[in-house]
């Protein structure tokens, strides 16, 4: 039997390289003959990586492999620490080429640039896009405003135009556009002149299934690059080891909890952290609130935990809430989400996290900030009907220091939650839970996405050279 090898490439980072393993243990499990190789990178005085890999179980037919470490650069950005690493990709790839039969290499969306190696070696390459396929849609749209039409996307700032962009049934407010993209910049260029390598690509496998972004799927069929719907790709081992936590949620009624989460970055002013509150409070619903805090470190932001709580939520509202809610820190979300007791979901509207919540069928109110999750927002809203709106263009990115962040009211907040939590919310609730069905069948024997993987290896398999 002939063997082959995927080499994949994830950013920095331990989210993109969660993705990445969980891809590969799809694939892996579809075909005996393909082995898979990743290639980590981690950002200076992260050592988040190196533990992941280090207690990751040994598979034989997976390795990581770590590149070279980089030396500290404060004001570097993520993707000079990227492009920095290109020599040592192609080494790691030329020494592993000479043992095994190396079917391609499979970068992430942020390691485009890595392209060039595989064209070098004459390896087919392929881009693993951690977002939707409605986010590679929009992507491809703004290139083709910026560098074939010639528009300046900063004239989309507080526009109230609304584009036509292909893979949506809708209309697209022009202030749901990813905001690194109209505020400009060195980032914003280097990100979109990457973005241009996606049509060199032989596919691009992407985290979502059909029945969930039909539109956007169908709308890319028979186009190059091809794409590969394999979804939905989630890590559920990562359950909440918080015994309390747990204990607590325990002793709730079924569906009675709003929980309250908003990623790895996400945080908020002292201002709006109070608005929250107030909303919480008023609404009278029972809630899991975990609050993290900004923090700016030579010039980087940050989050951090609270040493008290106290210090930013409003006097006496731990006391007067007791017994209805509680106020933790960094939380596994995952373990949360499959409880019981869970009923909604205050959500950045991260693409992960909107995974997870459609996946244990926990209906949604959104709270976008940075990134594409005030896209992601806008689909789950007005595209399917599927989460209730806080709000869909709430940005805390690219924000000068002279910026007034704006704050969201607790009536805004407090309105969203109780449609969310009562009958009021049923038929988004519904929607929801059929959709996290159909997930669950995409992957099955038969199921889209289950076609969708075997489609790639037998693609992948007839690239080989």
């Amino acid at each position: 039997m002939d063997k082959f090898e995927l080499i994949f490439i994830p950013s920095p980072g331990l989210s993109h390289l969660i993705a990445t393993v969980e891809a590969t243990k799809l694939l892996l499990d579809r075909d005996p003959r393909l082995s898979v190789t990743v290639l980590t990178m981690q950002l200076p005085n992260d050592t988040a990586v190196d533990a992941y890999t280090t207690n990751f179980s040994a598979s034989p037919r997976l390795t990581f492999s770590a590149l070279p470490a980089l030396p500290p650069h404060s004001k570097a950005s993520i993707f000079y620490l990227i492009d920095s690493q290109i020599t040592n990709v192609r080494d790691a790839i030329d020494q592993r080429r000479r043992d095994h039969r190396i079917a391609g290499i499979v970068v992430d969306m942020f390691c485009l640039k890595f392209v060039d190696v595989a064209l070098e070696f004459c390896f087919p390459a392929y881009c693993f896009f951690t977002s939707g396929a409605s986010t590679l849609g929009l992507f491809q749209y703004v290139l083709s405003l910026k560098f074939n039409e010639k528009k300046e996307l900063s004239e989309f700032i507080n526009s109230d135009e609304e584009l036509p962009v292909p893979c949506f049934s809708l209309p697209v407010p022009a202030k749901v556009l990813p905001a690194a993209f109209v505020a400009g910049g060195p980032i914003a260029d280097h990100f979109l002149n990457l973005l241009r390598r996606i049509p060199e690509m032989d596919g691009v496998v992407v985290n979502t299934f059909h029945e969930f972004e039909s539109y956007a799927i169908d709308s890319m069929a028979g186009k190059n690059p091809r794409i590969y719907p394999v979804g939905p790709i989630l890590d559920l081992t990562g359950v909440s080891k918080e015994d309390d936590v747990k204990r607590w949620l325990d002793d709730q009624p079924e569906k009675s909890v709003v929980f309250l989460c908003f990623g790895t970055n996400g945080s908020f002013s002292g201002e709006q952290v109070k608005e929250i509150a107030l909303a919480l409070e008023n609404s009278g619903c029972r809630f899991l609130w975990s609050l993290r805090k900004p923090m700016s470190v030579e010039g980087k932001k940050m989050v951090v935990e609270y040493e008290d709580f106290g210090e930013v939520l409003p006097e006496g509202f731990l006391e007067r809430t007791k017994g209805v809610g509680r106020v933790i820190g960094w939380v596994g979300q995952v373990g949360v989400l499959s409880h019981r007791a869970v009923g909604g979901f205050v959500s950045h509207c991260g693409w992960n996290s909107t995974l997870e919540s459609v996946w244990f069928g926990v209906p949604m109110a959104t709270f976008p900030l940075y990134a594409e999750q005030q896209l992601n927002a806008f689909y789950l809203v007005k595209e399917l009907g599927m989460a209730e709106m806080i709000r869909l263009d709430y940005k805390t990115d690219f924000r000068g220091e002279e910026d007034e962040v704006e704050i969201v009211g607790a009536g805004e907040i407090e309105g969203a939650i109780r449609r969310l939590m009562t009958a009021e919310g049923g038929g988004v609730r519904v929607k929801v839970e059929e959709m996290g069905r159909k997930g669950r069948a995409a992957l099955e024997i038969g199921g889209s996405s289950y076609k969708a993987q075997a489609m790639f290896i037998e693609d992948v398999i007839r690239n080989v050279g």
